[in-house]
C-alpha cells in the first residue's frame, strides 16, 4: 500500500521558493490502477517521481507497504527502487543500439542471475507483451507501440510490485495507446500489479480504476470506477 501523509515538495530559484506539492494526502490500495490528472504545471508528474523514489520530498512522508522511502539513503533508495518499481515512460527511453531483448535485460544487469536464468526471464517479458518474434530487433526496426511494449517487458523483468508510467500513450497513435492501456489493464487484473499513472488524456485515464485530480500541488478530487461522473471531494492542502 502507498501512504501519502502531507506531502511537500518545492523548489529554489533563485531567492524565491518555488511550491509544487502541498500538504497532500493520498492512500493507493495494493492492486489498484490510478490515473494521475490535471494541467500543466498540477504536480501530478513530481508526484509520480517522489512515490517512485526518483525524487525526495521537502516535508511530509511517502510509506509504500511501511517502509518510509524519504528516510532511505540513496543506495539503501536505489535498490529499493530496483526492486520494487517498473518504469514506463512517454518516449520509452529504450537504448538505439541495443536489441529488444538487451533493453529489456537492462535492469538485471547488476543482478547475481545465472546468464541462463536473465534469458529465460528476458523471453518471459517479450513473449508477456506478445514480442517473442521481435527480440533481435533494435528500437529503430519497432514501431512505437512496439517500442512501448519493449519498455513495459523492461519494467517486469524484476517482477515489481509497482509500475509508475508518465503519459505511457502520450507519443502513440490511438489504436496502439489503446493497446497500451489494455495490456497494463491486464497487468493490474490478472498480475495484481499496482500502477500508478500520469496521463492528459481522459480517455486514458478511463481504463484506470480511480481518477485522482491534482491542481497547483494539491488533491482536488477523486474519481472512484464505480463513480465516474460523480466526483467525490477528497482530501490534501
Amino acid at each position: 500500500m502507498i501512504q501519502v501523509e502531507q506531502l511537500g515538495k518545492s523548489y529554489q530559484r533563485g531567492d524565491q521558493s518555488i511550491v509544487v506539492l502541498d500538504r497532500l494526502d493520498l492512500t493507493v490500495q495494493d492492486g489498484e490502477f490510478v490515473a494521475l490528472m490535471g494541467p500543466s504545471g498540477s504536480g501530478k508528474s513530481t508526484l509520480l517521481n517522489l512515490i517512485a523514489g526518483i525524487d525526495r520530498p521537502t516535508a511530509g512522508t511517502i510509506r509504500i507497504d511501511g517502509i518510509d522511502i524519504g528516510q532511505l539513503d540513496e543506495a539503501s533508495l536505489a535498490r529499493w527502487r530496483a526492486k520494487h518499481v517498473g518504469f514506463v515512460f512517454q518516449f520509452y527511453n529504450l537504448i538505439p543500439v541495443l536489441t529488444a531483448a538487451e533493453n529489456v535485460a537492462l535492469p538485471l544487469t547488476l543482478s547475481d542471475l545465472p546468464a541462463a536464468q536473465r534469458s529465460a526471464q528476458v523471453a518471459e517479458a517479450l513473449a508477456a507483451v506478445g514480442l517473442a518474434d521481435r527480440a533481435g530487433h533494435i528500437p529503430s526496426e519497432l514501431s512505437g507501440g512496439q517500442q512501448q511494449r519493449v519498455a513495459i517487458a523492461r519494467a517486469l523483468i524484476t517482477n515489481p510490485s509497482l509500475i509508475v508510467a508518465d503519459e505511457p500513450t502520450g507519443d502513440l497513435d490511438r489504436k496502439s495507446a489503446q493497446d497500451i492501456l489494455a495490456m497494463l489493464q491486464r497487468l493490474n487484473q490478472e498480475r495484481g500489479k499496482t500502477i500508478v499513472m500520469v496521463t492528459h488524456d481522459p480517455k486514458a485515464a478511463d481504463a484506470a480504476s480511480r481518477i485522482v485530480h491534482l491542481e497547483k500541488g494539491q488533491l482536488m478530487a477523486d474519481e472512484t470506477e464505480t463513480s465516474k461522473g460523480s466526483v467525490v471531494q477528497a482530501g490534501g492542502g
